[in-house]
């Protein structure tokens, strides 16, 4: 593209930006002299998909909370709460009854079934790694009445509370039988929910603007609220998420007031934000994420494993993360592929990643290993400020290894859909991908999304390792901490051996609001917008 064409394109980018923040910024006075408070976000992606159990896409997921509620939540002390029902456990520690508490109603008006959360936790079991598990160690899960839960086990499993009650992605939301119903590999046809929000179908437009509203008939609980446990109080009447794709124009718009949040500003602009007396930054998630590149086992080249080491040892974290992120200071260089900082923190195997000393090795073994020229199909997202710099500089590292490479590049969203797809990489599939995990969703063996090996049952990318799936069940079972140390440490070992995934670091992002939003909340699966409330 030329100098002129550039120009020109962000100029119209510009254009069709500020059209989209008139036109909220225009809706958001409308609806404030209609007496409704609003909070206007820009969030770290636009959203498109909108089923929370067809994606693990946080901005996913972040619209899950919005809309939906869960049975039991995670508190700041990573302790297992209740939220939609309370639990008690049978001496045998066999079977677990869950009780619906009083009220609840989905936002069609109808009541909360024992039968609706049934099915909703039947659907987010087939795609989630720790539903999965907790479903092979489950005899049955039934609807014993109108409000009770019944979960009976085959022998004592240690991750019940923990599975249901798990923070982020895949969360498991309840939903209407009706719409739980929708197999997996399906979106569901409604946005249904029972959570402290509802979903405005009317004004959505995919990619470019999200309306939620005050659920008035939500009965939030009394506790405090702590990450997603505890009272999800709603103190104000709306809350849109508008897309801006370029970052720019976003800081500019909290600048001025035209926005009140935003989730990710580039931290090449943190000190001109920290400055500004009408701002305030902070670091919602204090553990941080770990970013991440994931391959393709179904087709070549990636489905040699001799490949598959090549180009994993021509990665390194340092590259990465100084694209990404820049400033050490929100960034550490960390081969844990449970993350630094956790209990079952562990080096081994990491070197190269964590050294960049592999570039000679990569190149040998490429040689070796039959590797023809076929092209490598990177996914590379343009518009998510968080995932822009991870495919370039993977690219980079991966033709100086001598791998011909192929970086398409699109949204996030669409990222999102085609990473999903089987086809073979000629016919609009894929070879490589990468994307962002909270420690709470790559903290063990059993909840992080991308260490099952499951074949066709594992997410995108498809591994096959039954040694893989004899370790995690291994984990699973242990009781005792140093045991389930020990077995996470194999657990990497084969990780970095077969190459399920490439962990490329861990970082931390601040987000940003104006001074007249109070309330804004900590936790793992952030940010979160009850709490939150805003003064003029």
């Amino acid at each position: 593209m030329s100098h002129i064409s550039r120009r020109t394109s962000s100029a119209l980018v510009s254009c069709l930006v500020a059209s989209v923040i008139a036109v909220s910024a225009g809706m958001a006075t409308q609806a404030l002299a209609a007496g409704k408070k609003t909070i206007t976000a820009v969030m770290h992606s636009d959203l498109r998909v909108i089923d929370p159990v067809f994606t693990p896409a946080y901005i996913t997921r972040d619209h899950g909370y919005m809309v939906y509620d869960t049975l039991l939540g995670t508190d700041a002390k990573f302790q297992v709460q209740p939220q939609m029902a309370e639990w008690k456990v049978s001496d045998d520690k066999l079977t677990y009854t869950f009780i619906l508490r009083d009220g609840l109603k989905w936002h069609d008006g109808t009541p909360v079934t024992a039968e609706d959360c049934v099915a909703s936790l039947k659907r987010w079991s087939r795609n989630d790694s720790m539903g999965q598990k907790l479903m092979e160690a489950t005899a049955s899960l039934e609807a014993t009445d109108a409000k009770t839960i019944t979960l009976k086990l085959k022998e004592p499993y240690g991750l019940v509370l923990e599975s249901i009650g798990k923070p982020s992605s895949y969360v498991p939301f309840m939903m209407p039988k009706r719409l739980a119903d929708t197999p997996p590999n399906q979106q569901i046809a409604e946005q249904v929910g029972s959570g402290p929000f509802k979903f405005v179908k009317a004004e959505f437009q995919p990619g470019v603007k999200a309306v939620y509203e005050k659920n008035t008939d939500y009965v939030p609980r009394k506790e405090p609220p702590s990450w997603t446990a505890g009272g999800k109080v709603v103190k104000v009447d709306r809350v849109e998420w508008i897309a801006m794709p370029d970052a720019q124009t976003a800081v500019n718009a909290l600048q001025s007031g035209d926005i009140d949040f935003m989730e990710f500003p580039p931290l090449d602009l943190e000190p001109v934000l920290s400055a500004n007396p009408d701002l305030t930054m902070n670091v919602l998630n204090k553990f941080g994420y770990q970013t991440l590149g994931r391959m393709n086992f179904l087709f070549p080249p990636f489905d040699n494993v001799k490949v598959r080491r090549a180009a994993f040892l021509a990665l390194n974290q340092k590259d990465v993360l100084d694209a990404l992120v820049g400033n050490p200071k929100y960034y550490k260089i960390c081969g844990a592929v449970f993350g630094c900082g956790t209990p079952l923190e562990a080096d081994v195997g990491s070197e190269t990643l964590v050294k960049g000393n592999g570039m000679a090795q990569a190149r040998k073994l490429l040689g070796e290993s039959g590797y023809d020229g076929t092209p490598v199909v990177i996914l590379a997202p343009g518009d998510a400020i968080t995932l822009k710099a991870q495919p370039i500089i993977a690219a980079q590292l991966l033709r100086d290894a001598g791998f011909k490479v192929d970086l398409q590049t699109t949204d996030w969203q669409t990222v999102v859909t085609r990473r999903a797809s089987q086809k073979s990489p000629k016919e609009g599939g894929w070879n490589m991908f990468f994307t962002n995990s909270v420690i709470a969703d790559s903290g063990n063996p059993i909840g992080s999304t991308f260490v099952s090996a499951r074949g066709q049952k594992s997410p995108f990318g498809w591994p096959d390792d039954p040694k893989m799936e004899e370790l995690r069940d291994a984990f699973a079972k242990a009781s005792k901490p140093e045991d389930q140390k020990r077995i996470a440490a194999e657990i990497q070992q084969e990780i970095y051996e077969q190459v399920i995934y490439v962990p490329l670091g861990q970082w931390f992002m601040p987000s940003a609001w104006r001074k007249s939003v109070t309330g804004v909340l900590e936790g793992q699966a952030v940010p979160v917008f009850w709490n939150v409330d805003k003064t003029e």
